[in-house]
């Protein structure tokens, strides 16, 4: 045990440090020692926070966000996160349609969440990033989704995720569905100003919000048709 949270400490720094080799290295070893997958998807997580939080104090750029989100990717493609994260579909929970919105091409925070809420057993419609509102409507109507999540990392994307919301009200489904923003300047005053049912700065709280809808929503099993 003391082994793995060694090995959680070194990840995060590395994360931080942006050491895509020596972050894989510690992720095989931190595997073989017996780490649950999502465990390690959440200490990798931890350390993209903290390149956020660089990014946000301009002390990294762009690139380095790149780079961060290239080594969350490959941890996710090591075997044993492959075979851990494979979704069967005809067990689903529930069904997550995610996108970034229009005027904001980052993704790192959106395949994040999406890889959590798979681990959890979601079925995610990923839309990709750029995604304007009426696409969002149109993959909501063709594919019937419980929860609705927008991200965008650029404070400017806010009217865009208010945009999204206004529209799916005016196409009738927003009774049908929850809505979940992500980004890390996005509070509760803001959440409300958009429209959204809940918010998250960090893809583990998103996951957690998504699992407890799910959870109230198949409770109420039959009285959510009534």
């Amino acid at each position: 045990m003391e082994k793995i949270e060694e090995l959680k400490k070194l990840i995060i720094r590395y994360v931080e440090q942006l050491d895509e080799e020596k972050v894989i290295e510690l992720a095989l070893q931190a595997l073989d020692a017996g780490i649950e997958p999502l465990t390690l998807m959440e200490v990798i997580n931890d350390g993209m926070n903290r390149v956020g939080k660089l990014y946000e104090k301009k002390d990294y750029y762009i690139a380095d966000l790149i780079m961060a989100g290239i080594i969350f990717r490959e941890v996710l493609e090591l075997d044993k996160m492959k075979t851990h994260f494979y979704v069967d579909l005809s067990k689903k929970i529930g069904k997550v349609l995610l996108g970034t919105v229009q005027g904001d091409i980052h993704d790192i925070g959106k395949d994040i969440l999406k890889s959590m809420l798979q681990a959890k057993g979601f079925e995610v419609i990923d839309l990709g990033v750029d995604v304007p509102k009426e696409e969002f409507i149109r993959a909501a109507l063709e594919n019937e989704p419980d929860i609705i999540g927008l991200s965008g990392a650029l404070t400017y994307t806010i009217e865009s995720m208010k945009d999204v919301v206004t529209a799916i009200d005016k196409a009738g489904i927003r009774s049908q569905v929850k809505i979940i923003i992500g980004a890390n300047h996005i509070t509760m005053d803001i959440c409300k100003y958009i429209g959204a049912d809940d918010f998250a700065n960090d893809a583990s709280v998103g996951t957690k919000v998504c699992l407890e809808w799910m959870k109230a929503k198949n409770k109420q099993g039959v009285k959510e048709d009534e």
